[in-house]
């Protein structure tokens, strides 16, 4: 089965991929603060390290920019936002090992409810991927693309009502966490009626 064999090394690999991405960030850290002698040898890696940074970190700088903090600490917003990036990335691709375990189970058993059940569980988990792929793309620029403006096109009826209810903080939508709990809820209930 996937999440028995596959899963857990996946999670190796993406998690050891994050560490790398912290230890970057923790060296962008530091020398934001400790601004080296540019021709020296630490002076040069630093700022090859900025320079890989650069793009990681602007869309955070920005936000602090806008709201006068000191632009130098946006490595820990970045850094934050990769911890739940990350973290959310491997829920959903855990979850889709899940639904073709369930769904392989469940049509080698022959059970319709199971079958149903996870097919709705599935279909609850694209809308999540789908959520998740929209707020990328509102915190990093991508070129505009028929994917993304699909993606638009199927989460804004769902996110516009929680937009109301929670207006967006400059570059941050809080509302997509709303509706990803109410969506989380959803799942639950579907475990529950068609799978346990």
């Amino acid at each position: 089965m996937l999440t028995t064999f596959v899963y857990p090394w996946f999670f190796l690999i993406v998690w050891s991929v994050f560490g790398v991405f912290l230890a970057a960030m923790l060296l962008r850290l530091v020398f934001n603060f400790s601004d080296p002698n540019p021709f020296g040898k630490v002076g040069r890696f630093g700022f090859k390290v900025r320079k890989r940074t650069e793009k990681w970190v602007y869309p955070a700088a920005r936000f602090f920019a806008m709201y006068k903090i000191d632009t130098r600490l946006a490595p820990i917003l970045t850094l934050l936002i990769g911890l739940l990036l990350t973290y959310f990335f491997t829920q959903v691709v855990g979850n889709a090992m899940f639904v073709i375990d369930g769904l392989t189970a469940g049509i080698a058993a022959g059970e319709v409810k199971k079958i149903i059940g996870f097919i709705l569980y599935g279909a609850l988990s694209v809308l999540i991927l789908f959520i998740f792929i929209r707020f990328l793309s509102s915190w990093f620029t991508f070129q505009p693309n028929k994917f993304l403006a699909f993606v638009g096109r199927v989460t804004e009826p769902i996110l516009a009502p929680a937009r109301r209810l929670i207006p967006p903080m400059g570059m941050f939508d809080i509302s997509a966490m709303l509706v990803l709990l109410l969506i989380g809820f959803l799942q639950v209930i579907v475990m529950n009626v068609f799978v346990r």
